[in-house]
Order: structure tokens, then C-alpha cells, then sequence
């Protein structure tokens, strides 16, 4: 009589068959995770930014636009003083996004005159 100790070609086959579309799966959540995480990042790094420039409007109260250079330059900003419906208050808007890109951080402040 044989004895059957070992595994057969077809049973190595299934598991080798398995575990790659348990590591493939693994691999597209992690890379989508990764996603998340950069675009996140992202957003954080333009909202400390834009909190940073309505800061220094707040102070100075002016219209403009540029950049962030030297350390961000593919960040813009822009900045807006709008009319509110009381006479002794304005809103000031900068707005941030990243150049070439549609995201964009919108933080607003108002001013008394």
C-alpha cells in the first residue's frame, strides 16, 4: 500500500491560486489607503497655509494673490475682500489650491472697518 504524506500538484496549485488573490487584494487596499493618506496630507498642508495667510490679512487687510515659494511653490493663494450686508463689516476670503490641480481650501474671516 502507498501512503498519500505529501500534497498533490492540484492542492499546491489552489493554494498558490488563493494566496495571490488574497495578496493582490491586499496590495490594491493598501495602495488605496496610501491614496487617502497623500490627498489628506495634502488638504492639511493647504489649510495651515491658508489659516497662516488670513492671519497675516487679518493684520493688513489687502487683496492679492502669489505663491508660497521658496517652500511651496505649486501652492497659490488669493485673496478677496467682500462686502457683507452690515455696514461696518467685511469678509475676507483666501482661497488655496494646489497649481494644475481642482482641490482647493476656502477659509473666510470678518473684518470690522
Amino acid at each position: 500500500m502507498r501512503e498519500n504524506n505529501g500534497f498533490t500538484l492540484l492542492e499546491v496549485m489552489i493554494a498558490l491560486a488563493i494566496m495571490a488573490g488574497v495578496i493582490i487584494t491586499l496590495l490594491g487596499t493598501v495602495n488605496y489607503h496610501l491614496g487617502i493618506i497623500s490627498n489628506e496630507r495634502d488638504s492639511t498642508v493647504m489649510t495651515l497655509l491658508a489659516r497662516t495667510r488670513i492671519t497675516e490679512l487679518e493684520k493688513t487687510p489687502l487683496k492679492g494673490e502669489g505663491t508660497f515659494a521658496p517652500l511651496h511653490p505649486e501652492i497659490s493663494w488669493k485673496a478677496e475682500i467682500l462686502p457683507t450686508e452690515l455696514p461696518n463689516l467685511r469678509k475676507l476670503v483666501v482661497t488655496v489650491k494646489r497649481i494644475g490641480e481642482n482641490r482647493e481650501v476656502v477659509l473666510a474671516s470678518y473684518l470690522t472697518k
